[in-house]
């Protein structure tokens, strides 16, 4: 019978662990799908560039879909073999242009954005998709959520210098989709609370909103939440 050196057992003990949170990190509970409104991204300190195809359209863009866990905890960057391949979403592109675009300076293709989305939060939910999976999930919940129709169907449209109630901007979600949403904010150079982003809780399949298991904290909004208008807002490189 083989018999293992101390220095062995110790190399199977690390490996056995590290493979059993590896295996851990990708049980999560749920996912958060968060979009973000383009007139508050661009109107705050850092600004914003347009991507190179040109400004988008006035309308929501993903950010991400973030897979997390019930205790507030989420799992990040969980297969570094399983990087981003752009010619697997090579034919979804012209769609991920228009539906999740890349504002960060200096302008961009895209790339490097759903690079990192896939990188850090895709790759925790393998065990639901591939990459190519991923992308196109995301796309459907953006169609499927209409977070602008839900809006502009409550009377709430992007408008410089008008504000609405936090109540008014979650019950015109609430009403559309079925459950409650978690409203970030931010805060522009005259110190208004802005809409910025709206975060759904989904089921594991990546299929169907839920009732968020978890409530967020982060930039909360005041009383008066603007609706910034994005038609009429500047990049970096236009000013």
């Amino acid at each position: 019978m083989m018999k293992l050196h101390g220095s062995t057992l110790l190399v199977i003990f690390l490996v056995t662990q590290s493979v059993a949170i590896l295996t851990v990190a990708k049980e999560f509970d749920f996912f958060y799908f968060v979009q973000q409104w383009p007139g508050s991204y661009c109107d705050s300190r850092r600004g914003c560039c347009y991507p190179k195809t040109g400004k988008p359209a006035e309308d929501f863009s993903i950010h991400g879909l973030w897979p997390n866990y019930v205790d507030g905890t989420y799992p990040s960057n969980c297969d570094s073999s399983n990087q981003f391949d752009d010619s697997k979403v090579s034919n979804l592109e012209s769609e991920l242009q228009v539906h999740w675009p890349t504002l960060a300076c200096p302008s961009g293709d895209g790339l490097k954005f759903w690079r990192h989305e896939w990188e850090k939060h895709g790759t925790c939910a393998e065990s639901i998709f591939d990459e190519r999976g991923y992308f196109e999930a995301a796309l459907s919940l953006k169609k499927k959520a209409n977070l602008l129709n839900a809006l502009e169907n409550a009377g709430i449209r992007p408008a410089d210098g008008k504000f609405h109630t936090l109540d008014q901007i979650k019950d015109a979600i609430t009403q559309a989709v079925g459950y409650e949403p978690y409203i970030e904010c931010n805060v522009d150079s005259s110190g208004y609370h802005q809409l910025y982003q709206v975060y759904q809780c989904v089921d594991r399949s990546a299929s169907n909103f839920i009732k968020c298991p978890v409530l967020l904290t982060g930039r909360a909004c005041g009383n008066k939440v603007e609706f910034p208008s994005f038609s009429s807002a500047s990049s970096r490189d236009e000013l």
